[in-house]
């Protein structure tokens, strides 16, 4: 049988609430270091070096976050991928949709490996050897589903019942169940017919699309009108706001795979887990003696059964245990093992109080690279500014505020108003309000810079472009 090309799918749009305490916007989890030196979005990518007749990834995201899935591709060595970007968030539905569609003008006859970016798996073994059985049922025409084995009555996943006639470790799916209560999960775990529904799939694109067509048809329709009206952004494919806004929201395993009779299940027993919440790190994190599990500047003593993550400040620890702490630099969360799943209701109390914290980050990815709001008061702000070799801020304007440059690593290129200079480390300019501006990294390394912004209103908004680089209006 020939070997088709397998594309992985990336989703990589969720908000990850539940597991980043306060910060819900602007970094959800899988684009943070929990388990490594990597992101989980580079950890679901390298995940995959070692398979045969694998094709670069389709990633899809919201469009706010493309700079930062960029970067991070580029941080391990994935140059040019194909990013899709989501006006809107619409479930995985659309997003496989669209991925499928863009799957069929890159490659004939591909098999779609669907992965979210949020997960955990330790024994990349037994994940090849269950990609390797899906991927003989995808040639077959199957929709593949993978299915986890269960090791607890867990009530956080969806569950899928099988059917008990085994056929070459592949079974025919018969319910998708939704998260169910204590009682019914330690039901389920006792009567072994039943997997946790992991959200990876695998099947060809046209089959996808034509099984998409019968049970949800204005999926199909409206994402195909928001891929063959994108627009070129960079690397980006910029979806059509309108058309994709018109495609029905809904997960695959709502829109299409508890509808079909074609859908089968591969057992996946890998050591998975869908990181949901920060107790859920504390399960599948490294242990020291007293049952703790450390990461970053932490310093403990007479500490029990404790997850400390030090993001930002050295974190000290006495006398504590059962506990979940993690310091970063927009706050600190500190909870119970048995409540930190609940960080949604904290959340949801400080939307409504009107917190900052709730809807922005304090790193913020440019496509020059990023910046970091070190201190904000009346009036004023400090920021960090990290620009890459050969980048080059937009030349603009502010109407509301002035900038001082203060140059503390590599070699800047300013325009200030009519004139051009040079600044090197230790040196310094003053951009007073109205006079156009712009900031170049021309040298051999990275260039950070101070900026001190002063003003009466010191928002994003307050740019005007005149000439950009990266095609920003």
């Amino acid at each position: 049988m020939k070997i088709m090309k397998i594309i992985p799918v990336i989703l990589s749009g969720g908000s990850g609430t539940r597991l980043w305490p306060l910060s819900r916007k602007q970094y959800p989890k899988q684009y943070l270091s929990l388990t490594g030196v990597n992101t989980m979005l580079q950890e679901t990518i390298l995940r995959l070096n070692g398979l045969k007749n694998l094709s670069k990834p389709i990633i899809v995201c919201n469009e706010d976050h493309r700079f930062l899935v960029a970067e991070q591709c580029q941080q391990i060595g994935l140059n040019k991928p194909t990013i899709l970007l989501e006006p809107v968030g619409k479930n995985t539905a659309p997003a496989i949709a669209v991925s499928a569609l863009q799957a069929e003008n890159m490659s004939e006859n591909s098999i779609l490996l669907v992965l979210p970016a949020d997960h955990i798996i330790q024994d990349v073994d037994e994940f090849y050897k269950a990609i390797d059985i899906a991927t003989k049922q995808a040639q077959q025409g199957k929709l593949v589903v993978f299915g986890v084995t269960p090791t607890d009555a867990n009530t956080g996943y969806g569950y899928i019942k099988f059917s008990r006639n085994k056929n070459n470790y592949v079974y025919q799916v018969e319910q998708f169940v939704e998260k169910p209560n204590l009682k019914t999960a330690q039901l389920y775990l006792e009567q072994s017919c039943y997997l946790w529904n992991s959200g990876m799939c695998m099947f060809y694109a046209d089959k996808v699309l034509k099984e998409l067509a019968i049970y949800s048809p204005n999926n199909v329709k409206s994402t195909k009108s928001a891929l063959n009206n994108a627009t070129k952004d960079l690397d980006f494919i910029r979806l059509d706001r309108e058309n994709f806004k018109s495609s029905p929201s809904g997960s695959i395993d709502c829109v299409l795979m508890e509808k079909s009779n074609n859908v089968v299940v591969v057992p996946l027993d890998a050591q998975w887990s869908d990181v949901g919440s920060w107790s859920a790190l504390y399960n599948t994190g490294e242990k020291d003696d007293n049952g703790n599990v450390i990461k970053g500047d932490v310093m403990i003593k007479d500490t029990i059964n404790t997850y400390i993550n030090a993001h930002h400040h050295k974190v000290v620890a006495l006398g504590i245990r059962d506990l979940i702490v993690v310091d970063t630099p927009d706050a600190t969360f500190i909870s119970t093992q048995n409540k930190s799943h609940e960080v949604d209701s904290i959340v949801e109390v400080m939307q409504l109080d009107g917190y900052k914290e709730c809807d922005s980050h304090r790193k913020v990815y440019r496509p020059w690279g990023w910046y970091d709001s070190i201190e904000l008061g009346l009036n004023y702000q400090v920021k960090r500014l990290h620009i890459k070799i050969g980048a080059k801020l937009s030349l603009q304007m502010h109407q509301k505020r002035a900038e001082h440059w203060i140059v503390i690593k590599g070699v800047a290129t300013v325009v200030n108003g009519k004139g051009k200079l040079t600044l090197n480390v230790g040196e310094s300019t003053y951009i007073p309000l109205g006079v156009v501006h712009s900031l170049e990294n021309n040298g051999r390394e990275l260039l950070e810079v101070i900026e001190v912004q002063s003003g009466k209103y010191l928002g994003e908004d307050d740019i005007t472009r005149f000439e950009d680089a990266y095609g920003r209006k």
